[in-house]
């Protein structure tokens, strides 16, 4: 089997070459390798080849969770094709790319499927994209509870190449569909073949609405250790279950969210591959946060305008100014991400403010007080005044109790007012400390340093 980047190479020269045989290069690649690399064409290669694949192979690869642009590639292949991969994909794979698909795409696709899939795309994109409803599948093994172990061994045999996971199981009331009990694989192999699965089956388990937040979701399978948690309407039936994979795309979704917007970008900047972004685009996403940043950074300007005499005065100061700043927006953006990550995690809460930034005080106490007896030996070897250095010293332990503070009552806020903590990112906290930071250092020089 040939190497993936020799392989890619040999696509390309191919594609190149009227894009004949491509199918056999890559009939006995991985998914998962195969999907990598379609990963790496662009739009246009990666729909030629998957046109040249069965629909069978053409149906594990965009069910492959690294496969990217699947919507994209979907709308460039013939209607028809696209429809049949389509159908061969687990109903909440399938919805994902619909979900995204522009207006005109989808009225020339969804036409082309079955009677039964539009009827449950009908259905599932009812839901918000991020609620248990938006990720939940609708394909899991319906169980009565009058079935004994055998029978329902025997049923979910014959239904098990048409569900996504056999592997959680619900039994329901046969009318209403109302959820009576769970029931594993693992249950059913262990149990007597003639026992009734009321008695088998583990009543009230874990569930979710469908319109929880997928982030709630996926705590509660990871709190629970489940495979998969059912999704019930208002009135108790059960519409589906989510599988322990989707949330893991949850996880992964929600954590790059994160980071982009700690970083100042916003999370939809990046929806498209790095290549197939506009620059206007990306201009777009970033320019609000740096226009904001640059307008909190002129307090520092005002700040150092404000004191230019003192610090003409003493021009020693300045030079410790990079050194203050920088470890008080360091030890800021230490506790931003420390409070954001225990707030998702549901760790703290506002009950426990108080608690928090109180603790988060000692910590930056202890922190500067540490760090400013380094300054203080760092400041006298270099052969600054022993005044000069205790106003280094002293004003390392301020900023990082002040920053500490900060950082840790911003998330908090943020949080219960209803705004993603992730927003105030980073970059702001640092910059704020830069412009307080240094009010707090001109300060403090002024009533320990007599010249001044």
């Amino acid at each position: 089997m040939p190497a993936p980047h020799d392989l890619l190479e040999r696509i390309h020269l191919r594609l190149e070459e009227s894009l004949v045989g491509i199918g056999e290069q890559v009939a006995d690649l991985p998914a998962a390798d195969l999907a990598d690399l379609l990963n790496q064409l662009t739009l246009v290669e990666a729909a030629t080849v998957v046109s040249m694949l069965s629909i069978a192979r053409a149906t594990e690869l965009f069910d492959q969770p690294t496969m990217t642009r699947r919507t994209a590639i979907i709308e460039k292949i013939d209607p028809g094709r696209a429809a049949q991969i389509l159908e061969g994909m687990s109903a909440d794979e399938r919805t994902d790319i619909i979900q995204v698909m522009g207006h005109l795409e989808r009225r020339r696709i969804i036409p082309k499927l079955s009677a039964e899939v539009q009827s449950e795309l009908e259905d599932l994109l009812q839901y918000p994209e991020h609620t248990a409803g938006g990720i939940m599948t609708t394909e899991f093994v319906r169980l009565d509870p009058q079935m004994t172990v055998a029978d329902a061994l025997k049923h979910i045999r014959s239904v098990a190449r048409d569900k996504e996971s056999i592997y959680a199981c619900y039994v329901l009331e046969p009318e209403t569909e109302r959820l009576l009990g769970s029931v594993s694989l693992r249950d059913l192999v262990m149990a007597e073949l003639d026992r009734k699965l009321g008695d088998v089956m583990r009543r009230k388990p874990v569930t979710v609405a469908a319109l929880e937040d997928q982030e709630s979701v996926a705590a509660k399978i990871a709190k629970y250790n489940l495979l998969a948690v059912p999704v019930l309407e208002d009135d108790g039936s059960v519409v589906g279950f989510v599988t322990v994979d989707d949330v893991i795309d949850v996880l992964i979704e929600e954590q790059t969210e994160d980071i982009l917007r700690m970083a100042g970008v916003e999370p939809d900047a990046l929806d498209r591959p790095y290549f197939d972004n506009p620059i206007l685009n990306v201009v777009r996403k970033r320019i609000g946060w740096l226009l904001l940043l640059f307008v909190a950074g002129t307090l520092t300007s005002e700040v150092l305008h404000r004191y230019e005499e003192e610090l003409a005065a003493v021009v020693a100061l300045s030079f410790f100014i990079p050194l203050l700043i920088g470890t008080g927006g360091n030890a800021g953006a230490q506790t931003v991400m420390t409070v954001i990550r225990s707030l998702a995690l549901g760790e703290i809460g506002l009950r426990s403010a108080w608690r928090v930034v109180l603790r988060e005080a000692m910590t930056g106490a202890i922190v500067g007080l540490s760090i400013g007896m380094f300054a203080f030996a760092f400041a006298s070897l270099r052969g600054s005044p022993t005044a000069l250095a205790l106003t280094v010293s002293v004003t390392m332990f301020a900023i990082c109790v002040w920053s500490t503070t900060v950082g840790s009552l911003i998330p908090i806020v943020a949080h219960r007012f209803g705004i993603d903590p992730a927003v105030l990112s980073a970059p702001l906290i640092t910059t704020l400390v830069d412009a307080t930071g240094l009010l707090i250092y001109l300060t403090i020089a002024k009533i320990i340093l007599d010249q001044i």
